[in-house]
């Protein structure tokens, strides 16, 4: 996994034009992809994209060199970063968090209704003698959390890269080690799966705006003189392991299957064949903007993927390209609904796998 060189000597750009940051990006392992100009979202697809949606990985437009279908077109390679960024100018920078071997704490000062002690921090019970006055933001719950544990609070962290959000929040970088596991993001999941109350997971399946970016609102400006990220803290590891977001935990050796069983195991063809018809059923929601009980069929599809996912016989990132094909075809434009139902709905399901026939 590409990692940033700490003995490379590279150095974040004088000037910060959005291709001078990708190119100091790239020259870190980073792969990058461009945003909409003035916006933190992925530049849009080609038309052909947009007009018949399909998985990424199958897609003729990423080796053709197109930036469609967001961080799943990140590269390092700098013929490509000329192309796009000498085209347009004013794209923004993301940097796809997985192949970067790198996770961000994306903690969020958004006003919002404060939930019940028992929701802050999943997992853990916090005891009614606990004074919780004033507590308003993610900055509050990750305090929370490292004090808790007896820890440094990550978001005062002088030794890794922080940089400040143009709503006021603050990301936390940190790269992960070589040899460990690599862990999913959280981001617009369910609160159960983020590390805290507005605190969410940056890593594989999502991507990082880059410090400098501008937006509307403001701009993305790094905190302090560090300007890359230090090795994720193993209690933050630990943290992550309590609330699931690692991809690959160690696993128990596999017993070997008698073959009945190896005959029995459903195969990836059979596990596509369970979801089609689901899959169909959320598409075929497209006839009406209403009254087609699109939310639930989309549960039902993703508690399914989740499932299949847990069993080994579906990947995530496979399944959650089928869902949101399927969910942006029936609502174009629930985006943000449809993917909070789809990783509410896998993390349920992965705690059913499926197996032969389909059943837990």
């Amino acid at each position: 996994m590409p990692r940033q060189s700490e003995t490379s000597g590279a150095r974040q750009p004088a000037a910060t034009s959005p291709y001078d940051v990708a190119r100091w990006c790239a020259g870190n392992g980073w792969p990058v992809h461009p945003l909409a100009a003035g916006r933190k979202t992925p530049a849009g697809n080609c038309p052909a994209c947009r007009e018949e949606p399909h998985r990424p990985a199958e897609c003729p437009c990423l080796p053709a060199g197109k930036w469609c279908h967001g961080f799943h077109a990140a590269t390092t390679d700098p013929a490509l970063l000329a192309s796009w960024w000498g085209e347009h100018p004013t794209f923004g920078v993301g940097v796809s968090c997985g192949p970067a071997g790198l996770l961000v704490l994306d903690i969020d000062a958004h006003s919002a209704e404060v939930p019940h002690r028992d929701r802050l921090l999943p997992g853990i019970p916090i005891h009614e003698d606990v004074n919780l006055a004033g507590l308003a933001s993610g900055f509050d719950t990750l305090a929370l959390l490292a004090a808790l544990r007896g820890r440094p609070n990550p978001a005062d962290d002088t030794t890794t890269l922080r940089v400040r959000t143009p709503s006021g929040g603050l990301h936390v970088w940190y790269r992960t080690p070589p040899e460990g596991p690599r862990y999913r993001s959280s981001v617009g999941s369910s609160p159960k799966v983020a590390l805290a109350w507005q605190v969410d997971v940056r890593a594989t399946g999502g991507y990082i705006v880059t410090p400098s970016t501008r937006t509307p609102a403001g701009t993305y400006t790094p905190l302090g003189t560090e300007r890359f990220p230090a090795l994720l803290p193993d209690w933050l590891a630990a943290e992550l392991h309590r609330t699931g977001h690692p991809m690959n935990p160690p696993a128990e050796p596999a017993p070997v299957p008698s073959p009945r069983t190896a005959t029995a195991r459903v195969t990836g063809r059979r596990a596509h064949r369970l979801l089609e018809p689901l899959l169909a059923e959320v598409q075929a929601c497209a006839a009406a903007a209403e009254g087609t009980a699109f939310t639930e069929k989309l549960n039902r599809a993703a508690y399914t993927a989740g499932g299949l996912i847990a069993s080994g016989h579906l990947t995530e990132t496979q399944a959650r390209d089928l869902l949101t094909t399927a969910a942006d075809t029936a609502r174009p434009h629930r985006s943000r609904h449809s993917l909070t139902v789809i990783a509410s709905a896998l993390s349920a399901g992965a705690a059913r796998p499926l197996h032969p026939k389909g059943r837990p």
